[in-house]
C-alpha cells in the first residue's frame, strides 16, 4: 500500500471540471531564465549590455550590439534539494536534472549605405528554458489532523444516493458521472465513502446529507510525497536595429510552451481510539500542456562613452492550457477484529475544459558601465504585478472567485540583478547576485529569493567556451491540501546549477 504510481492511468471518460488555484497561476507566471553560461554567471544582469544570445531574451535590442553572426548552445545540470520540517520532523529530498538550457543564433546585416543613420539590422532566433519543473519533495511527521477531514468536508451536503452504486453500476461509472455532473468535490466524497472513511448520520435515508468520520481524533503518522517534472520554454523571433552609434532598438515575438506533470501521494496511519480506519493512501495526478504568446519591446542607449542604459517592456503572456487529472484511494479498516483493504481505483482520466491564463507583464530598467576592454558592471531592475494574473473566462463563477482571491493574496514584486565581468586577455572572470521579492503579500507563504553566481569563459577567436555556477535559495510553507488537511510544512529549497556553453562566431 505504501507506494506511488506516477501517471499510470487509463482514459475512459471526459469531464468538465475546474481545479485551478493560485499555485497554478504562479507556476506559469514566474520564470528563471538561466540561458548561456555568461548570462547565468552575471545573474542575468544583461538588460543594458546585449551582445549575448540570452541577453536578447531580456532586452530585444541586445542583438543589435553584435558585430558579427553568432550561434551558441548551452546545457544545464541542476541539483535541487528540499528540506522540510513538519511537526518537528525534518526530511530531505534531492532531484537531479540535465536539460537543454539555451540554443540560438543571430545574423548581422550591415547597412551598405555608409551615410545612413541606420547602421545595421539583426535577425535573431532563440530558445530559452524559462523554468524546470523537475522536483521531488518528501514530508513526514506526526500531525494532529487526518486526511479523513478532507473527504468528510467534501461530502457534507451531498445526498447519500449520489455516493452509492446503483444496480450494475461500477466504480468507474459513478465516478465518471459525478465528475461530469457534480464536479471534483463529489468525486472526492465518493472516494471517501467507498473507502469507508466516513458514514452517513442517517444510513436509512437516501437523501441524507450529513456524515461522520470513521477515523478517531488523535495523532496521525503522515508521509506526503510530491513529484513533478516538465518545463516551460520560450521560442523567440528577434528583430533589432542600430541607429547612429548610440541607440539600439528591438522587438521579440515569443511563443511559449508548458509541459508539466505532477503526482502527490499521502500515506497516513493511526492507532487512535474510535478509529475503524487505520490506514489511508491517497494519490492525485495532474498533467498539463499549454501554449502561449507574448512580445517584448526594448531599447539601449549609449549616454556616455562607457555608460549604457536599457529599458524593456514585456507584454502579458496569453496561454491556452489543457489539464487532465486522475485519482486513487486505498484504505485499511478493522471491524470486530477483521482487517480488510478497500481499493478504489476508478481508472478515469478527467479531462478539463481548456482555459485561458493571462500572466502579468513586466518592465525592466537597466544600466551598465563598460571599463574599456578590461570589464564591466551591470544592473537590472524589474517590476511585475502578480495580482494581475487572470484566469478566463471571467464569466465563470469559479474563475471569478479565483481571480478575486489572487488579487487579495498576491502583490507586485521587484527583482534586482547585478553582475560583473573582468577580462584578462582572452580569459573572462564573472560573478553576479540576484534578489527577487515574494509575489505573496504574506511572505510566510513564500519568502524572498536570493541567488549568487560565478563563472568563467575563454575566447578562442572564432569560437568560445563558457562555464557558470549558480546557487538559489528560497523558503516557503507547503500546504498539503486546500481543505480538510490544511497543515503546512516549512520547506527550504536550494538549486545548484552548472551551465556549459559552446559558441561560434561566424
Amino acid at each position: 500500500m505504501k507506494r506511488v504510481f506516477f501517471f499510470l492511468i487509463l482514459a475512459l471518460s471526459m469531464g468538465t471540471l475546474y481545479a485551478q488555484g493560485i499555485v497554478d497561476g504562479l507556476r506559469y507566471s514566474q520564470d528563471n531564465i538561466t540561458g548561456t553560461a555568461r548570462f547565468n554567471a552575471l545573474s542575468g544582469a544583461f538588460g543594458a549590455l546585449g551582445g549575448d544570445l540570452s541577453a536578447m531574451a531580456i532586452n530585444p535590442a541586445g542583438s543589435a550590439v553584435f558585430l558579427r553572426n553568432e550561434a551558441s548552445v548551452s546545457a544545464r545540470f541542476l541539483d535541487r534539494e528540499n528540506e522540510a520540517s513538519y511537526f518537528g520532523t525534518l526530511t530531505g529530498s534531492l532531484e537531479n536534472d540535465i536539460n537543454l538550457n539555451q540554443a540560438g543564433g543571430v545574423f548581422v546585416f550591415d547597412n551598405a549605405d555608409e551615410n545612413s543613420l541606420w547602421k545595421k539590422f539583426t535577425l535573431g532566433v532563440g530558445y530559452n528554458n524559462n523554468q524546470s519543473f523537475d522536483n521531488e519533495l518528501f514530508i513526514a511527521g506526526n500531525g494532529n489532523t487526518s486526511i479523513s477531514n478532507f473527504f468528510l468536508q467534501q461530502a457534507q451536503g451531498i445526498p447519500l444516493n449520489s455516493l452509492q452504486l446503483q444496480g450494475n453500476e461500477t466504480i468507474s461509472d459513478l465516478y465518471s458521472f459525478l465528475g461530469q455532473n457534480q464536479g471534483v468535490a463529489a468525486q472526492n466524497a465518493f472516494l471517501g465513502y467507498q473507502g469507508f472513511i466516513f458514514d452517513p448520520v442517517d444510513p436509512e435515508n437516501s437523501n441524507n446529507t450529513q456524515y461522520t468520520s470513521n477515523v478517531g481524533s488523535g495523532n496521525f503518522n503522515q508521509e506526503y510525497t510530491f513529484l513533478s517534472e516538465g518545463y516551460s520554454g520560450k521560442y523567440t523571433l528577434n528583430l533589432a536595429t542600430q541607429f547612429t552609434d548610440d541607440y539600439y532598438f528591438g522587438i521579440n515575438l515569443n511563443s511559449h510552451v508548458i509541459d508539466y506533470q505532477q503526482s502527490t501521494f499521502l500515506y497516513e496511519t493511526n492507532n487512535n481510539q474510535g478509529s475503524t480506519v487505520n490506514q489511508i493512501g491517497f494519490q492525485n495526478n495532474l498533467s498539463v500542456l499549454g501554449s502561449g504568446f507574448s512580445a517584448q519591446l526594448g531599447g539601449i542607449a549609449k549616454v556616455a562613452d562607457y555608460l549604457r542604459l536599457g529599458l524593456t517592456y514585456d507584454t502579458p503572456t496569453w496561454y491556452t492550457i489543457s489539464e487532465e487529472t486522475s485519482q486513487y484511494l486505498e484504505t485499511q479498516r478493522t471491524i470486530e477484529g477483521q482487517t480488510n483493504t478497500a481499493i478504489i481505483d476508478p481508472r478515469i482520466l478527467n479531462i478539463y475544459e481548456d482555459y485561458t491564463l493571462r500572466t502579468p507583464g513586466k518592465v525592466t530598467a537597466s544600466a551598465a558601465y563598460i571599463f574599456g576592454k578590461d570589464g564591466l558592471i551591470s544592473f537590472n531592475y524589474s517590476y511585475k504585478d502578480f495580482s494581475e494574473i487572470t484566469f478566463k473566462p471571467t464569466s465563470d463563477p469559479s474563475f471569478s472567485a479565483l481571480n478575486s482571491n489572487i488579487n487579495n493574496t498576491l502583490t507586485a514584486a521587484s527583482t534586482y540583478r547585478i553582475g560583473g565581468e573582468y577580462r584578462i586577455e582572452n580569459l573572462s572572470l564573472r560573478a553576479g547576485y540576484r534578489f527577487e521579492e515574494s509575489p505573496y503579500k504574506n511572505k510566510e507563504i513564500v519568502d524572498d529569493l536570493t541567488s549568487f553566481s560565478l563563472g568563467t569563459g575563454y575566447n578562442f577567436g572564432s569560437y568560445y567556451f563558457d562555464f557558470s555556477y549558480s546557487w538559489i535559495e528560497q523558503d516557503r510553507q507547503q500546504q498539503l491540501y486546500n481543505v480538510g488537511l490544511t497543515d503546512r510544512a516549512a520547506v527550504n529549497t536550494t538549486d545548484s546549477s552548472l551551465v556549459f556553453t559552446f559558441g561560434l562566431k561566424l
